[in-house]
């Protein structure tokens, strides 16, 4: 049985830049505030690359009351202790390369590229914003080239709005391994839906993988695709994994075998 669902928030909760469905978006969080009384309907909860602020507003909308994933993996907060989780490769050392990598940022790639805005109050990773995709595509091969050729313990990934220099070991993938830990919750008991390629590493741990029709190509590969993008492809991967948990629980009661 599925206990908790984990979203992505750009392209999945909503599209970056506009205004969510919000019919949808009412409706999930009907669903999570039903899930705090009927068993089978799972918790909801969110992983996004988005910095603290930005998710906890977007959680209290939700009315997630579980511990959410920001940064990628790089911190977990539980606003129920109001306490936060940072990751472990997130030290001393790796927050002063952190700074010197904005700084570079901010000289040699903002500068060149007009419209771009770094991602504001981030701390274990950095993130570039620019509405242009021709112009996340070239900031991303300009970012990669020079870290890559400087540092062997990050990723680059990039999306139509964004790029994003993460630490490899606090990806999603390691984001909802502590998130387990946390909640209780094993990884046969969590499904995820994602449309970045940053969520692969999360989508390949959870047991119930889903991607939006929105998703990129490489994203899709390894979930299964809902036939709706962003918000209503949540709602509607939120509505099978409700009808996946009655199917459990009547195949248990019949003594059958289910995932």
């Amino acid at each position: 049985m599925i206990k908790l669902f984990v979203a992505d928030l750009d392209g999945c909760i909503s599209f970056p830049f506009q205004s969510p469905d919000w019919e949808a978006f009412s409706k999930i969080r009907e669903l999570n505030i039903q899930s705090k009384k009927e068993k089978g309907i799972p918790h909801l909860t969110i992983c996004t690359g988005r910095p603290l602020p930005y998710v906890e507003a977007v959680a209290q909308m939700l009315d997630v009351g579980l511990p959410f994933i920001f940064e990628s993996g790089g911190g977990l907060y539980d606003a129920k202790t109001n306490k936060l989780t940072w990751a472990d490769a997130f030290n001393e050392n790796t927050r002063k390369i952190i700074e010197d990598l904005k700084h570079w940022l901010r000289k040699d790639i903002i500068t060149n590229y007009e419209g771009t805005i770094p991602e504001f109050a981030k701390q274990t990773d950095v993130g570039l914003i620019n509405p242009d995709p021709a112009a996340c595509k070239a900031m991303y091969d300009d970012i990669k080239d020079y870290v890559e050729n400087r540092y062997d313990f990050f990723e680059i990934h990039y999306t139509d709005v964004s790029v994003n220099v993460i630490l490899k070991d606090s990806n999603k993938g390691a984001g909802l391994l502590k998130l387990s830990e946390l909640t209780g919750f094993s990884l046969d008991e969590i499904a995820y839906i994602g449309d970045g390629t940053n969520d692969i590493p999360a989508l390949k741990k959870a047991h119930m993988p889903f991607a939006p029709l929105n998703a990129r190509d490489e994203t899709k590969n390894v979930a299964t695709v809902i036939d709706d993008e962003a918000t209503r492809a949540v709602l509607k991967a939120y509505q099978r994994i409700v009808e996946h948990n009655k199917s459990f629980s009547r195949a248990m009661k019949d003594g059958e075998q289910l995932d």
